[in-house]
């Protein structure tokens, strides 16, 4: 999978060197050649002016007839009378919450005057130590001869 994406990167590269290259010999040549003045700009046409649209006259159809009016009405008849409100019966009072018994005081609990100790670890034994690595004979070298 990896070699194919290598492979798209590598033609990728190969096929837009060249376009590079020609981008930017366009790019020196524009530096190169003198500044050219731009074009004079094209002259813009006038619009022409619409003609104004004439209204019609409105019609005139003589006298608008009259408004309608309202009739009077007789008076109003009276208004019932709104009854009375019952009177409201008074509440009786509530009778007074009993009083809450006092809750006994609960006595202190006192430590063991002495902490139990934690008993002791036991001790190691000690490794035994090998006094000196013994030696395979046919490995060692053979006593040297001193001379004195």
């Amino acid at each position: 999978m990896a070699s194919n994406t290598f492979f798209y990167v590598f033609l990728l590269t190969t096929l837009l060197s060249p376009s590079s290259n020609n981008i930017c010999l366009a790019a020196r040549h524009l530096l190169d050649t003198a500044p050219v003045a731009p074009p004079p700009l094209p002259a813009i046409p006038s619009i022409p002016w619409l003609p104004k649209p004439t209204l019609p006259t409105l019609p005139t159809g003589g006298q608008l007839p009259p408004l309608p009016v309202v009739p009077n009405l007789a008076t109003m008849p009276p208004l019932p009378s709104i009854p009375t409100i019952p009177t409201i019966p008074t509440i009786p009072k509530i009778p007074t919450i009993p009083t809450i018994p006092t809750i006994p005081s609960v006595p202190k609990v006192a430590l063991p005057p002495t902490v139990p100790t934690i008993p002791s670890i036991p001790q190691i034994p000690a490794i035994p130590t090998i006094p000196a690595i013994p030696a395979i004979p046919s490995l060692s070298p053979p006593p040297s001869a001193a001379s004195p």
